[in-house]
């Protein structure tokens, strides 16, 4: 394969809130979607929540952020956060 042709594989990106940050340099990010249920139409929210790369601890709880997949970071740990999209508002 040449030099010319770059072979770009897409990343996955997702968006989530963050729901914990008390581990060093992690952060744990709920990511819900809406899916209309097979049988009875009804919408459900379906929730996921993945532990995401904090390099400088800057995340808190409440932040929705941008993660991204990448390699494997540990054995839970294999998404980065790539940028905030709403700040938590404090009450």
């Amino acid at each position: 394969m040449s030099e010319t042709q770059t072979t770009a594989k897409r990343q996955r990106t997702l968006i989530g809130q963050v729901v914990s940050n008390k581990m060093d340099k992690t952060v744990v990010v709920l990511v819900e979607r809406r899916v209309k249920h097979p049988l009875y139409g009804k919408i459900i929210v379906r929730s996921n929540k993945y532990k995401a790369h904090d390099e400088t601890n800057q995340y808190n709880e409440g932040d929705t952020v941008e993660i991204t997949e990448g390699r494997p970071i540990s054995r839970s740990k294999s998404w980065t956060v790539v940028r905030l999209i709403e700040a938590a508002r404090v009450i």
